[in-house]
């Protein structure tokens, strides 16, 4: 039996006036975002929100130790509903605060802890990538292991996902690259899983149309052509949200964890930086199962031979963000070693949606091709 599920209410406003009319944020109101999205957006319309500017408590990506930190500074604090406005990162930490029980925070990513939800989980992305809004899954790193791990419990589905294009207007080119490879990713990554079916496959299949068709737009007209169509970009990571939410993510996802965790290299970049690599192995274990009939799906999109659909993507990607090396990164030898030890013994959860089994030598191999 396959099972395919939209939890969230998903809602869309033309602007963030509307959205403000719509929810009447105030008192009672945990808002947790970014102090530049407060300040451009959202300072009008806090009618006395208890606000958690997230960058206060470190950059980068989101680890235990930060949410740890924000739990004592709103020790105390009462409120009803959980406001996650921001990008990935925001959004991950955000779904915790609406749990019973959060601390030791890796109890509760071990399901040591009782999960309950106790509050209402608006969630509004900033970025084109994570999809987050519309999944049961927080990812965060955990300082004690030196990897991310992810909690997928349902506890953690929003109430609403709300998208509004306009928040993407102003996110620095940098930004909406990685974000949105995160998402092709997600899609790409889903539409192999195991636990594929034939309507996340649909979620799927439409987010990398979306995306391949901006960055071409993009690649023919200049990164400031990317505005007139950031609408494409958010429904398409939403959507990509909903197939990997469904499907799950794989071994993109489980190698790139340690490259992010160790060299905090933002998730997008990461992941495509293990991209490449891993969808070489599996042409070369199988390249005459379901990746075929992708292939044949992308080549079409493309307007390329099936055999050159990963170079064209490459090719294509490397105008948004250019690929890098995990030499270039800064990562040894020795460590690309312990990187494959992790993957094996920390991300079981994600390996077990690969489209092919790979061994740990499978894995290593992967690392040394993307040295």
């Amino acid at each position: 039996m396959k099972q395919f599920r939209v939890k969230p209410a998903i809602l869309t406003f033309d602007s963030c006036k509307e959205f403000g009319e719509s929810f009447t944020i105030g008192k009672g109101d945990l808002l947790i975002t970014s102090a530049h999205t407060y300040d451009s957006y959202l300072k009008a319309m806090d009618g006395g929100a208890f606000v958690v500017n997230v960058r206060n408590y470190g950059n980068g990506e989101p680890n235990n130790q930060m949410v740890e930190e924000i739990l004592k500074d709103i020790a105390g604090i009462p409120y009803e509903r959980v406001f996650a406005i921001g990008g990935g990162s925001i959004l991950d930490v955000a779904k915790l605060f609406v749990l019973k029980n959060i601390s030791p925070v890796i109890d509760l990513f071990d399901k040591k802890l009782p999960i309950i939800k106790e509050k209402e989980l608006i969630m509004v992305p900033t970025t084109c990538g994570t999809g987050s809004e519309v999944t049961n899954i927080s990812i965060l790193e955990l300082k004690e292991k030196k990897t991310k791990f992810g909690l997928a419990v349902d506890e953690l589905f929003a109430d609403y996902a709300v998208l509004i294009p306009e928040l993407l207007t102003s996110l620095p080119f940098g930004s909406f690259a990685a974000s949105s490879i995160d998402a092709f990713v997600h899609a790409i990554e889903s539409y192999l899983s195991p636990k594929a079916s034939a309507f996340s496959k649909m979620y799927s299949k439409t987010a990398m149309e979306l995306l391949l068709s901006g960055y071409k737009t993009i690649a023919e007209n200049g990164k400031d052509a990317r505005i007139a169509i950031m609408e494409d970009f958010l429904l398409a990571s939403t959507y990509a949200g909903i197939a990997f939410g469904n499907a799950g993510c794989a071994a993109v996802h489980a190698l790139s964890y340690p490259l992010g965790s160790v060299f905090h290299v933002a998730h997008g970049e990461s992941n495509y930086a293990m991209f490449r690599g891993v969808f070489n192995k599996y042409m070369a274990i199988d390249p005459d199962g379901r990746i075929k009939e992708l292939n044949e799906f992308l080549a079409g999109q493309l307007g390329c031979r099936t055999e050159e659909v990963y170079a064209e993507i490459e090719k294509l990607f490397n105008t948004i963000l250019p690929v890098k090396s995990l030499r270039s990164y800064g990562v040894t030898r020795e460590q690309v070693k312990e990187f494959a030890d992790s993957v094996v013994a920390n991300q079981g959860r994600l390996l077990a949606n690969n489209y092919v089994e790979l061994s740990k030598e499978d894995i290593l191999e992967i690392y040394n091709l993307v040295y």
